[in-house]
């Protein structure tokens, strides 16, 4: 703007006044940024004519903004962006006077860029982040879509400084004078102001000049930020901001451009296969080539990629301290404990000897009570003014008289006390606690009804007035309420009429509050007393005066109960201390209702007749100098003030020169314990000495609700030496110890002291852990008090009483130091020379991390040194620890400007965490941004420390902005693990792999030979099986034999038959197929023939007649018609792969591939011949092909691993004769018999079910395509009660949708009829580890519809062996076996068998165990009890097949290994797979998969890999040959496991706590890129959730699995690829991920 060129300091002070009040308007939040430009436009237009032909000053043209004096002070409360350099809207034009006022020092002081400083705490924080300027490397910004980017508007902003509480104070930092030797650690006197000396220069964004700067090699901390340009500017890369040498780079340098979103595929349409996957057989290399193109396997392209590069450069150096680098014992996982430095700092001085203030005197006139006091006061001085309150405005609005005081405390003790009830029913009786509900804003109402319940002796329990449901902390106010027994609230008329209602007008039920009965006490309510009526005063004694509230560091809200003794004590020492008379005049800008705003302003001055000024919070919002104002009209002698209130002066003070402070002679500042309090003090005596302010009133002090006033400095002499100041070590401090900072300022911390103990008190220092021992000299400890003037309970809760109030010390030997009781003050500090105490921090701010101490104010002051005018609110912060992987995280949460830039954010981010790893030795855990307004917030504006951690634990703090550092500050993590070489030898299955084990781990099912007996085949009705090795015989002796009987009934989605099959129908149609191919020219015997169906009885048919045809058939899932793009190259790429002559399929699919949408995906010219199966002619083949041997390769299986590798299997004709006969005999399968199969019919043992074990044991499929469900829920389980089915086959993607669609609907089913009792197996298909909790939560949520709890089982199988287990009910065929072999009549074996059935005489249930995750991720298993630590729940994986034996080898020297031990799974059956098939023939590459021996023990036999790990394990079981049933279990994939640290993890476990970590998140997947650890998760609420999940995410890992998340990825539903078996396609994931095709809502880049 053009009023960026105006000289504001030349203006004259009527124009300069305005423009401060717009300022101030701004930074309140009272007036929009466009409201505030446009206002200052006007007022300035007037002098831009002026200046319109004169050139603007040098400085803004030559160069950017230099450093400025202001920007090297404490950060600003209100918005003060920088000037920037090219012309453009300006937001301020105080930015440009601040520039002047850099050339200009000889300025009075008073102006902004003087005020509130602490040149010692901001320069250390400068010089640290100058040791980083020379490192060049770049973190990587994280990735933010932009609608995920949440602010709230300018117009909602509220003041910066809005807070009484110390931990949002205006603070600058530490204030230090000249270092000092070891014996003069304490300064005796003042070496002037520290805002005198010249400020430091800052490194503002446009300062392009680098310092050179020494960096040691030992301490290195995360290089600077180098962020890509927001999210939102995608058209031009924007150069790169060097965060801490703020020099530009080039943006080639090594930094992409940031992601660019893609369009996420939709999970509607399940994909098999990415077009870019790998084919067995093939390198991964080749099928990949036009992605991974560098040698480190970085794609080229992929933005990505270089980000995780970045990251893994900031994570090359050393962590402090250092790990070990071998895992020493990999039996047991321990956390690294640090070792102790021998150079830790130690206490060394003497035992301290506890410290007495001086004697309480006596005054003849002090009153016996408080109560008597007031009464005196209110009969002989009833004119005297007791309380003046002010308007919103600043001006008085009333004046209360003592004389006024007294009678409306007496009508309202009368009332309370005999006019509540009806009919003059007492309610309150002496003793019961009331709530005093008041606003800031109304002192009089509160102190008529505070004196009011001291003279009806009702304890009064100040309270904060609940302006809705969900305030901040207000459940915990209910606990203090609930604890104290109150009933009753008084509060007043106007107060009660705000306070939230329900639609019928009553007070709303505060969330945790007991019920409450409001009482207004305006006078007009009040009863008058009758004249003989008269309140009774006691002596004070030791009875409970009042409750004043208190909340600990968790939130939790308790009451501190007051005696009337200490109350009165309290005030005589106060009296004493502070050298109060009658008659003077204090103004108190704090609380009224608590801690010194009620000791001082409402109790202590009626005791000594003190004419109170209350300053409301609302009127020093909008007039910060009202307070000051308030002492020069007056004449004041005492203020009450916070350093809150001291900055928010000086940010006010516009050279006032008839302001005087002449009056004042004693300025109380309530929180000068806070260790920045030193130079805020400072900082205002430097602006207002001029005004009449003496040195020697700043009067700091140490309070805490238990102890009351601890220390205060007393009111000082003119011309005494001037007050102490200690200059201290942080490193030090953080081990509890005091030594003067000798060496590097940088970490110094400058304290004050707060005077001595009060008159007639008793202190000393013990240790804040374990007992009260008394500590050393030089030692950090709590204060505890002996005093009559303190609290005496908590109201109401006993026990933690007796730990705070009844503190005893002890000696170093253990012995109390005597009999009278301690009461803790939460303080910490030390004795100083001279009996001065000085304090350091709170309990209560106290973070212990790693075994240090560390002060979350010193944070704060460090964190706001890091220039956050631009960035963040300065009286908006929360620093907190959370617990994670045993110890303490530092986390800190700011509130970002609406104004910020997502570049600005993350450079002030990534400075802050340099500064506080350089001067306190700490690394943060986690740094976030939220919108200006979220953070809870306490009544007075301070934020809610409890409240705001509690959002950030439960993922409901919605950040804008959020880094991680975990990689920095975790350092006690598990040893990592060094694998030792293993001898392979004859000795190593005694010695090395069975040391923990009692037998070889294999198990073996039945024998498949066991049914030969010729006359039990005729009674079962089995076709004779020794006599046909070919499924075509089958069927053709099926069709001779039996051809109406019915095999196959398909439903649609009304569970109507659409179709249906007998023997005969499909043998005809398979003739018809068979003679289709057979006339077709080009076509030859032993090609291959790809069937492209949707699932039902025309795939069925197309696959014998392939087999009739002698063709190889290869049964392909069709593309999805609304999503080609994304299933037609998986189609296309199996046809191109298997080398098919032919393709088979419908008519509509016909017309799809070739169709103008499909060219645009696919060449549809290179098409093999494609034949219409549905309206073929009536022809027979001329022969039925026989192939020559069993041997011959019957059909090739295509499936899509969960890594995303494409591969073909062979499986012989031997094999599938054998597959079926042996899932014939494990389900008990027969002509009888009717099974319901709702899976995908295209590969592995869901093909078998639904197209080849019908033929062959002769029962009824009933068959339901899967896609069916999408459109009706309820179709399979209404099946299977409406056919009344035994046994039944689906896929975790089945039950997912069932449990997730119907779980609340089964009242609905119920009604509806579904009945599932009849249920007596449930078999779920898959080629994973069981999932327990889908199945346990499938059992029991239709356990109501008469499912029972054991029908669910699993089955198991892989590529080389496509059923392995399945569990089964075989006890019911040893019977009948038997029952037949016996001759049993078939009257008796009705009966038996139909007993045997309906008492559900099963084999053995499936197994559960539960396994220790720490062993298991050394490949042991180590069997722990249910509900352990770290223990995981395993299901068995179905029960081995006939026929079928496994082995589990280490996979690395394929030796056998115990049952103690976790290796891959090897199986040996006639059934197991040929071999690959590839389109190379290069079959001999994966011939050791198929054929393979032991590398020692049993050498013949050979075994196929099933590339699975698992275990075996002898349960108490019994089969039916009466053996110890062996059961096998499951684990992962061994391609999918991830190797960390040495470590072996499973994707599942990781997976299965993230999804547990918050509600929104919902598929999760995980995968390794360049040993980073990858965490994907999609969202399921709201895109302003996204940053919520990123700690969840990493604090669930650590904890649970010990892993460092490296990358977390939060994107959309559905973005995860699962495969048609419900299978998550994690290899498919990562490559869209390095590719950046995910559109991620936000990827954030942990360091």
């Amino acid at each position: 703007m053009a009023e960026r060129g105006v000289d504001v300091s030349a203006l004259p002070q009527e124009v300069r006044e305005q423009l401060a009040e717009l300022d101030l308007e701004l930074s309140e939040g009272d007036i929009t940024q466009k409201g505030y430009e446009k206002k200052r436009a006007k007022v300035l237009a007037p002098y831009l004519t002026q200046i319109q032909n004169l050139a603007p000053p040098p400085a803004y043209d030559a160069q950017s903004p230099g450093p400025s004096s202001a920007s090297a002070s404490a950060p600003e409360p209100e918005p003060e962006p920088e000037p920037e350099p090219e012309p453009g809207p300006s937001n301020s034009s105080s930015s440009s006077s601040r520039h002047r006022r850099t050339r200009r020092p000889h300025r009075s002081s008073g102006t902004r860029d003087e005020r509130y400083r602490s040149d010692i705490h901001t320069e250390a924080v400068q010089a640290a982040l100058a040791k980083h300027k020379e490192e060049k490397m770049a973190l990587p910004m994280p990735t933010k879509r932009r609608s995920a980017y949440v602010q709230s508007p300018i117009d909602n902003c509220t003041p910066p400084d809005s807070s009484s509480s110390s931990d949002d104070e205006a603070v600058s930092s530490e204030s230090a004078g000249p270092q000092q030797s070891p014996d003069t650690w304490i300064n005796s006197s003042l070496h002037g102001s520290s805002t005198s000396s010249s400020a430091s220069s800052t490194l503002s964004h446009g300062e392009s000049r680098p310092t050179q700067a020494p960096q040691p090699q030992s301490q290195q901390v995360p290089p600077p930020p180098a962020p890509a340009h927001p999210p939102h500017s995608h058209s031009q890369p924007s150069a790169l901001a060097e965060a801490l040498a703020q020099a530009r780079i080039d943006p080639g340098g090594g930094v992409g451009p940031p992601d660019v979103p893609s369009q996420a595929q939709a999970r509607g349409s399940r994909v098999d296969l990415p077009p870019n996957a790998a084919v067995r057989g093939m390198s991964r290399g080749q099928s990949r080539s036009s992605m991974m193109e560098t040698a480190d396997g970085v794609p080229v392209s992929s933005r990505v990629s270089t980000k995780i590069q970045q990251l893994l450069n900031t994570l090359k150096r050393p962590k402090r301290p250092p790990l070990s680098e071998f895992f020493m014992d990999d039996q047991e996982e321990i956390v690294e404990v640090p070792q102790a430095d021998p150079n830790t700092p130690r206490p060394e001085g003497r035992q301290i000897i506890p410290v007495k203030g001086e004697p309480l005197g006596v005054v003849s006139n002090w009153p016996p009570a408080l109560q008597a006091a007031l009464t005196r006061w209110g009969a002989t001085q009833g004119k005297s003014p007791a309380l003046t309150a002010l308007d919103i405005t600043g001006k008085p609005l009333y004046t209360l008289t003592y004389g006024k005081l007294w009678s409306r405390s007496v009508k309202l003790a009368y009332t309370l006390l005999n006019k509540l009830g009806a009919k003059n029913e007492q309610i309150l009786k002496p003793g019961d606690r009331v709530a005093l509900v008041y606003p800031n804003s109304d002192p009089g109402m509160f102190w008529v009804a505070f004196y009011g319940c001291l003279l009806a002796e009702v304890i009064p329990v100040p309270i904060e007035v609940p302006l809705s449901r969900k305030d901040a902390g207000s459940s915990q106010v209910g606990f203090l309420l609930g604890s104290c027994g109150v009933g009753l609230a008084l509060t007043s008329e106007i107060c009660l009429k705000g306070l939230p209602k329900t639609p019928t007008g009553e007070i709303l039920q505060f969330k945790g509050w007991p019920r409450l009965k409001w009482v207004v006490t305006d006078s007009k309510y009040l009863t008058k007393p009758s004249k003989d009526w008269q309140p009774h005063i006691p002596t004070a004694n030791t009875d409970t005066a009042y409750i004043e509230y208190k909340a600990s560091k968790e939130g939790t809200v308790m009451g501190v109960a007051v005696s009337k003794v200490a109350m009165l004590t309290h005030c005589q020492s106060l009296t004493q201390a502070c050298n109060y008379c009658e008659g003077e005049t204090l103004v108190n800008v704090l609380d009224f209702k608590k801690d010194m705003g009620l000791w001082h302003g409402v109790l202590t001055s009626v005791m000594n007749r003190i004419h109170t000024i209350s300053v409301p919070y609302a009127v020093m919002k909008a007039c910060p100098l009202s307070w000051v104002q308030r002492v020069h009209i007056h004449k004041a002698r005492i203020a009450l003030v916070k350093c809150r209130d001291l900055h928010w002066a000086m940010m006010a003070h516009r050279d006032q020169r008839d302001t005087s402070l002449a009056s004042l002679r004693m300025l109380i500042v309530a929180d000068g314990a806070n260790p920045w309090s030193v130079s805020s003090c400072d900082a205002f005596l430097n602006v207002f000495q001029a005004y009449g302010l003496k040195p020697e009133v700043i009067c700091p002090c140490a309070t805490s609700p238990e102890a009351m006033t601890v220390a205060i400095r007393r009111p000082g002499v003119p011309g005494a030496p001037l007050p102490a100041r200690a200059i201290l070590s942080m490193t030090g401090l953080s081990h509890g110890v005091i030594r003067v900072n000798t060496e590097d300022k940088n970490s110094a911390l400058t304290v004050q002291d707060v005077g001595h103990v009060m008159p007639g008190a008793l202190m000393c220092i013990v240790k804040p852990d374990g007992p009260p021992m008394l500590c050393k000299t030089d030692e950090i400890g709590e204060i505890v008090v002996n005093s009559r003037a303190g609290g005496t309970m908590y109201y109401g809760l006993s026990g933690v009483t007796k730990n705070t109030f009844e503190v005893i010390p002890v000696n170093a030997s253990g012995a109390p130091i005597g009999e009278i009781p301690f009461v803790r003050s939460g303080l910490l500090g030390f004795v100083g020379p001279g009996s001065l105490i000085f304090v350091v921090g709170k309990n209560e701010g106290l973070l212990m991390v790693s075994g240090r101490r560390h002060n979350a104010d010193d944070l704060v002051a460090t964190a706001l040194a890091v220039e956050p005018v631009k960035t963040v609110y300065r009286g908006r912060i929360a620093v907190f620890s959370v617990t994670v992987f045993y110890d303490e995280r530092i986390v800190i949460v700011a509130e970002q400007r609406p104004d910020a830039s997502e570049e600005d954010s993350f450079q002030w981010m990534s400075r802050v965490l340099q500064a506080i790893d350089s001067i306190h030795q700490v690394g943060l855990y986690c740094l976030a941004l939220v919108p200006a307004n979220t953070l809870p917030k306490t009544p007075l504006g301070g934020i809610h420390i409890s409240d705001t951690k509690q959002l950030f634990l439960e993922g409901a703090l919605h950040p804008c902005n959020i880094l991680m550092c975990p990689h920095t500050c975790v350092t006690n993590m598990p040893k990592p693990r060094q694998k030792q070489p293993v001898g392979v030898g004859p000795a190593s299955i005694m010695v090395g792999n069975l040391v923990a084990g009692k037998r070889i781990a294999q198990a073996a099912g039945r024998d498949l030979g066991l049914i030969e007996d010729q006359d039990l085949v005729r009674k079962l009705c089995m076709w004779p099986t020794m006599m046909h090795q070919f499924l075509t015989e089958a069927l053709q002796w099926r069709a001779q034999t039996d051809p109406d009987h019915t095999l196959y009934v398909l439903l649609n989605a009304k569970g109507v038959a659409v179709c249906t099959a007998t023997c005969v129908q499909l043998h005809k149609r398979a003739e018809k197929i068979a003679a289709a191919l057979i006339e077709r020219s080009g076509i030859n015997i032993g090609e291959n023939v790809v069937l492209l169906y949707p699932p039902g009885i025309d795939l069925i048919a197309a696959f014998y007649g392939c087999l009739y045809a002698g063709c190889i058939p290869v049964t392909v899932r069709p593309p999805h018609p609304q999503n080609l793009s994304a299933t037609l190259p998986t189609v296309r790429m199996i046809i191109d792969v298997s080398k098919a002559a032919c393709i088979l399929t419908t008519q509509v699919l016909t017309k799809i591939l070739r169709s103008k949408e499909a060219a645009a995906t696919v060449n549809i010219k290179t098409w093999p011949i494609i034949i219409d199966t549905d309206d073929l002619a009536r022809k027979r083949p001329p022969t039925i092909y026989k192939p020559p041997n069993a041997e011959m390769i019957a059909y090739l299986d295509f499936s899509v691993s969960t890594t995303g590798m494409l591969t073909g299997v062979k499986i012989s004709h031997a094999a599938v004769s054998a597959l079926c006969r042996s899932i014939k005999l494990q389900c008990e399968l027969y002509s009888s018999r009717q099974i319901a199969i709702c899976l995908d019919p295209y590969c592995g043992l869901g093909f078998v079910l639904w197209c080849l074990a019908s033929v062959y044991s002769g029962h009824q499929s009933i068959l339901i395509p899967p896609m069916e469900l999408e459109s009706s829920l309820p179709l399979w389980l209404g099946t299977l009660s409406q056919y009344r089915i035994r046994d039944t086959f689906c896929s975790y993607s089945v039950m997912e949708l069932c449990t997730k669609g119907l779980g609340g609907q089964t009242e609905m089913l119920k009604a509806r009829g579904v009945n599932l009792s009849c249920v007596r197996s449930c078999v779920v298909i898959a080629e994973e580890r069981p999932r327990l909790a889908l199945t346990h939560s499938f059992s029991k949520l239709f356990k109501d519809l008469g499912l029972s709890m054991r029908a669910v089982s699993t089955a198991f199988g892989s590529r080389v062996n496509l059923a392995i287990c399945l569990q089964v009910d075989y006890l019911k065929f040893e019977l009948c076996k038997l029952l037949f072999l016996c001759n049993t009549c078939a009257a008796d074996l009705y009966v038996c068998v139909g007993l045997c059935f309906s008492q559900g005489t099963t084999g053995p249930d499936p197994s559960t165990v539960y396994v220790d995750m720490k062993s298991l991720r050394h490949d042991r298993v180590r069997l722990v009890e249910r509900g352990a630590p770290q223990s995981l729940p395993l299901m068995e994986s179905g029960t081995i097949l006939p026929g079928v034996r496994v082995i589990i080898v280490n996979p690395e020297t394929r030796g056998p290994l115990g049952d103690s031990h976790l290796g891959e799974i090897w199986v040996n059956s006639p059934h197991n797979a040929t071999g690959y098939y590839t389109i190379y023939g290069e079959e001999n590459l994966q011939a050791d998969h198929f054929n393979t021996k032991l590398s020692f023990g049993d050498p013949q036999t050979l075994w196929a890999k099933t590339g699975y790990l698992g275990f075996v394990k002898r349960t108490e079981l019994t089969d039916s040959s009466g053996d110890r049933h062996d059961a096998l279990f499951v684990v992962g994939s061994l391609d999918e496991t991830l190797e960390l640290r040495g470590l072996r993890y499973h994707p599942i476990d990781i997976e299965t706590s993230v999804s547990r970590a918050h509600r929104s998140i919902g598929e999760s997947a995980v995968f390794t890129w360049t040993n980073l650890l990858v965490v994907v998760a999609e969202l399921c609420g709201s895109e302003q959730d996204a940053l919520d999940l990123v700690p969840l995410v990493t604090n669930v890992v650590l904890e649970e699995h010990h892993l460092i998340v490296g990358v977390v990825v939060i994107v959309d539903p559905g973005v995860i690829p699962i495969n048609s078996r419900g299978e998550k396609q994690r290899m498919h994931l990562r490559d869209s991920f390095l590719a950046d095709q995910l559109d991620p809502i936000y990827v954030a880049y942990n360091m």
